[in-house]
């Protein structure tokens, strides 16, 4: 029998039964008054201000930085940075002033946004130069040599302008960067005189796609060409200056360490091993490079927070392990904060060595923030180590924010840090049974760290390589865990060790151990790349989507209750939305000279008057199809003569790119769009008209077919004027929509009988 006790309500009872209830009416029981929806607001709240608590806010200050620099970019015309930074000073005092108050976490993150804001706005008047508008055909230029890039086919300089003598008035330039022969670049630091062809900096190829002007603009560079007749060393007429003269040390290091590994390696061999040393990876053959993006190992040419950890991490634990053999230094004095502090200076030296790329920064920043925490006696890997590196680099570098490299680089760092600070205390935990710590004896846990890594950073960097690339890697955990293990024992000690030994002739096998690893490499990531289903082809899918992606991965890593799911949400959302973004019936070129046609079968159809094969090639990447730009389907359906090309496009209409003005005649009986480089038809063309004057004033444009005529996407919207990109005289307010003209009412032109016999 049970026995009697207190109930959860307080009232005596028998354990094990319900408890009383309140006198029921006869015959029923009494309605509940459930509400779920207090306890949930009540749990809503709890979670928020769980979020909220103490050492909650500095994750946070990054990303509200980066929202500011984001705005920056997104503006129509160039901010005034008086009334930027005098916003952000305002709210920056305000925070200081308010930390006692509710509101100082909502001030502290609009500070940083106008902070973010401000910064990138400085930064780009800081650096204000001349940029190229219109080609240069032959100009004299003379100046000092500042890099130099050694690629598979030519080689590439950067030319700091000191004088420069042309036919016609161009702006004043800073620099330039110009292609030559290989083998033919000068050297670094080196004065010549040469002539060149200019071009203004590549902008997007189509609406959405990267901007490489603006990537050359904060690089200083305001042209782009190549050289015409040979390069001409001379005697400077001034020193080039110490900026100028660390760059030659440097780039000599460089030159002489890839000597040194050619001596042993050559071929894809020595290219990657010379990427993974000194970040120099133009040299690696087409067929390879395009191996390792497709089975998820491009990044380990890209010196990032990869390779900089095993730097450092080889430094710290050979400096510990060689410290501890003396029991002297071990019982008395601090060796693990001496291992750290010497890792610190190998991580510069590597910074410098490769050039100092943003993921290199930001991989040094974070390196340096766990070392540093190392000799301090605080906690290394943490949330506040990343935010810290995030600041630093966006506050050097603030265009770094739209680089696919920073994007990639910290969404995967963000995802480790999660997975170190969530999931790896549960794994670590101690094992309950005997099971478990065989597994964990046996190398298990090691293993399934390494697959979680790998999975958790293939997964957070997978919407910014299908935004910028139009790819997704499916194999990229198997080429990971088939290759990594080998390259971080193998490859990069042994580069590592060949270079402490190269001053001292002792590094021809180190190369050659380096060589054997790449080997592996290299045949892991071709036989991934050469699975069914290795090529995972994402059409474009526009900004919006890839702001729904980067929230939910922030709220994801940063979020530590269950409100964190709602990143997930917006994952899913995310997704389905860049799936859902319809894909544009035409695409032109910014010279008007290439026109791309969907056609009945759903594919583009290629009509050009000058070929372009980059342009092709990202064309057709965006829209996530496997031809090649030789491809001889691209020209099906295609009819062209000496005066231009016609397709049938969307809807069944013609489509026809015009080369001559006698062939406007036709095209305006016949096609729904012209698209023609010349001066438009006279008037009273029935087809809507894609001209040079709209090509020069928007760039490249997309196309999407609507009921009456086509609604228009342009690189250059009307009102668009920033450094980068300035605005085109006579550039009005933004057109959406192309309609083809309304064509005249027809009028009867018989006259009268009576006017007739008149005139008799």
């Amino acid at each position: 029998m049970a026995e009697q006790g207190i109930t959860p309500g307080g009232k005596r009872g028998y354990a094990g039964t319900w408890p009383p209830r309140a006198a029921a009416p006869a015959g029923g029981y009494i309605p509940a008054r459930a509400s779920i929806w207090r306890p949930f607001v009540e749990t809503l709240r709890q979670w928020a201000r769980a979020e909220a608590g103490a050492g909650r806010l500095l994750p946070w200050v990054p990303v509200a930085f980066g929202t500011g620099i984001a705005f920056y970019f997104a503006a129509e015309h160039e901010p005034v940075l008086s009334v930027a930074a005098s916003v952000a000073i305002a709210l920056c005092v305000l925070a200081v002033f308010s930390r006692r108050y509710k509101a100082f976490a909502t001030i502290v993150m609009l500070a940083a946004v106008a902070a973010g804001f401000a910064m990138a706005t400085w930064k780009t008047a800081r650096i204000a130069h001349g940029v190229l508008a219109r080609p240069i055909f032959s100009v004299a230029l003379t100046g000092f040599v500042e890099t130099r890039d050694i690629r598979e086919k030519t080689d590439r300089f950067v030319l700091r302008v000191v004088s420069m003598e042309s036919q016609r008035e161009v702006p004043k330039l800073e620099r330039v960067r110009l292609s030559v022969k290989k083998g033919t670049a000068p050297e670094v630091g080196s004065f010549v005189e040469l002539k060149a062809r200019l071009m203004p900096p590549l902008g997007p190829q189509r609406p959405g796609s990267y901007d490489f002007g603006r990537d050359l603009y904060f690089q200083g560079i305001g042209a782009s060409g190549f050289v015409m007749g040979a390069v001409k060393t001379r005697e400077p007429p001034a020193a080039g200056g110490l900026a100028l003269r660390y760059a030659a040390f440097m780039q000599g290091l460089r030159d002489a360490i890839d000597a040194r590994i050619r001596t042993t390696l050559d071929g894809d061999q020595r290219a990657i091993a010379t990427a993974l040393l000194t970040g120099r990876r133009d040299a690696i053959t087409i067929p390879v490079n395009d191996a390792m993006f497709i089975s998820g190992l491009g990044h380990v040419l890209s010196i990032s927070g990869y390779h900089m950890a095993v730097v450092a991490g080889v430094v710290f634990f050979t400096i510990r392990a060689l410290l501890a053999l003396f029991p002297a230094l071990t019982a008395g004095y601090p060796i693990k904060k001496w291992a750290a502090a010497a890792a610190l200076v190998a991580a510069a030296f590597y910074l410098l060595l490769s050039g100092a790329e943003v993921a290199t920064q930001r991989s040094f920043f974070m390196t340096a923030v766990v070392l540093i925490a190392v000799i301090v006696d605080r906690r290394a890997i943490t949330f506040r180590s990343l935010a810290v590196a995030a600041l630093v680099v966006l506050a050097i570098a603030p265009e770094a924010l739209v680089h696919p490299s920073f994007q990639m680089s910290f969404a995967a760092t963000l995802g480790l840090v999660a997975l170190v600070q969530i999931g790896l205390p549960n794994l670590l935990a101690s094992p309950d049974h005997s099971a478990t710590a065989r597994v964990a004896l046996w190398g298990g846990r090691e293993l399934t760290m390494l697959m979680l890594a790998s999975l958790v950073a293939g997964l957070a960097t997978t919407p910014y390589a299908a935004f910028h690339f139009h790819r997704v890697t499916p194999y990229g955990l198997l080429a990971n865990l088939a290759a990594m293990p080998v390259v971080s024992a193998v490859v990069m000690p042994a580069g590592l060790l060949g270079l402490l030994a190269m001053p001292f002739g002792f590094d021809g096998v180190f190369w050659a151990i380096m060589g054997f690893g790449i080997d592996w490499m290299i045949l892991v990531t071709q036989w991934v790349a050469a699975l069914p289903g290795a090529v995972g082809r994402m059409a474009a899918f526009g900004i919006g989507p890839l702001i729904a992606a980067s929230a939910g991965l922030i709220l994801l890593g940063l979020l530590r209750t269950p409100l964190r799911w709602s990143g997930a949400v917006l994952l899913v959302v995310a997704s389905v939305w860049a799936l859902l973004v319809p894909q544009p019936d035409v695409l032109i070129s910014a010279d008007g000279r290439n026109v791309a046609v969907r056609g009945g079968d759903g594919r583009l159809h290629l009509m050009h008057s000058a070929k372009d094969a980059f342009l092709v090639k990202e064309w057709l990447a965006a829209d996530a199809d496997a031809r090649t730009v030789t491809d001889a389907s691209l020209g099906e359906g295609v009819s062209c003569d000496p005066s231009g090309c016609v397709v049938q496009g969307p809807g069944g209409a013609f489509v026809a790119l015009a080369t001559r003005p006698e062939a406007l005649v036709d095209d305006c009986e016949r096609a729904a769009l012209i698209v023609t480089a010349r001066p438009p038809p006279p008037r009273g063309c029935a087809a809507s008209v894609v001209d040079a004057e709209r090509l020069r004033r928007h760039g490249a444009l997309v196309l999407r077919r609507t009921r009456d005529g086509y609604a228009i996407d342009a690189v250059k919207p009307g009102g668009i004027d920033r450094p980068w990109s300035p605005a085109v005289p006579g550039d009005g307010e933004a057109e959406t929509t192309l309609r083809a003209p309304a064509p005249r009412p027809a009028i009867d032109a018989t006259p009268a009988e009576t006017d007739l016999q008149g005139e008799d």
